[in-house]
């Protein structure tokens, strides 16, 4: 699978009373497709997928499914610390009629150590039939996938990828020099978008795009064509708000900025909560001087 470009990491709606909000989740599908977006990823880290119940998180991905209507891939957000649970879950999802894939971070809380990991991705690699991303995510789970596990799980034939985001440059390089010619290197992180096209990259698997979907696939989408003036551009234009995502947890500062551009109610699920005044004045404030540069959003 040919996959590259801008991926958005889908927020799950919630309504007021605390539901899946399917209807939001639609409208957010048809927006994102119509931006330009290049795929999709529901029921991850930013989809506050630790919260869903088993039914809600298939039914969440099958949702984005049915929205997006097969035209961009959709790879659901898959994760779980026992290995067992996982596969199990894999295969529910790779059920799942016209999934292009599964994306799967690492095993939070256990962390285990290289061989372990390399077990459980290959468990799971190995119980389905679909595409698997990996997803190095130390930060969240407490464990680091290392550029040499990560080249032995690339062997397999349907691990095509992985999201990285361990923040560092050394590392994803080390990544980039390991795998063979065709492992799909993203970005996890909006702000080491560049960084990583230029090493090299297949791209970015946004929170950003969440609520500057078109913005955030330009800049992915002029770096990967070689136009680093405009990449550099859109960057530095959207850098602020990018950095205020990850101020507070996310995705609590992009489900707010999603309410302030009226794409979302400003819904989490504990132990998840809105972000604090400061921050909401602060993003704001943000919001208002790219509308004064020109900026259309929404």
């Amino acid at each position: 699978m040919d996959l590259k470009g801008c991926g958005t990491a889908l927020v799950t709606p919630f309504a007021a009373d605390g539901a899946v909000d399917e209807a939001a989740m639609r409208r957010l599908v048809a927006w994102q497709i119509a931006s330009g977006v290049d795929f999709l990823v529901p029921a991850g880290t930013t989809g506050e997928a630790s919260t869903l119940t088993e039914q809600e998180w298939l039914r969440a991905v099958d949702v984005v499914l049915e929205a997006a209507g097969g035209r961009v891939p959709v790879f659901a957000g898959c994760t779980h610390n026992s290995t067992a649970e996982a596969v199990a879950r894999a295969k529910k999802a790779a059920a799942l009629q016209g999934l292009s894939g599964l994306l799967t971070a690492n095993p939070y809380y256990n962390r285990p150590g290289q061989e372990g990991q390399y077990r459980h991705f290959r468990a799971i690699a190995e119980a389905v039939a679909v595409p698997v991303l990996l997803y190095n995510i130390p930060g969240r789970t407490g464990a680091n996938l290392e550029p040499a596990t990560v080249a032995r799980l690339a062997e397999l034939p349907n691990v095509i990828g992985v999201k990285e985001s361990s923040g560092s440059v050394m590392q994803i390089t080390e990544v980039l020099a390991s795998v063979p010619k065709g492992f799909h290197v993203f970005a996890g992180d909006d702000g080491m978008a560049l960084p990583v096209i230029a090493l090299g990259g297949a791209g970015l698997i946004s929170v950003a795009s969440n609520a500057f979907p078109r913005q955030v696939s330009e800049m992915v989408h002029a770096a990967l064509e070689g136009d680093w003036v405009r990449a550099r551009e859109r960057n530095l234009r959207y850098f602020r708000v990018m950095q205020a995502h990850f101020s507070e947890t996310s995705p609590s500062p992009v489900k707010a900025v999603l309410a302030m551009l009226g794409k979302g109610e400003d819904v989490l699920r504990l132990p998840m909560v809105p972000v604090s005044e400061g921050l909401r004045a602060k993003l704001d404030g943000l919001l208002d001087d790219l509308r004064a540069a020109g900026e259309k959003l929404g």
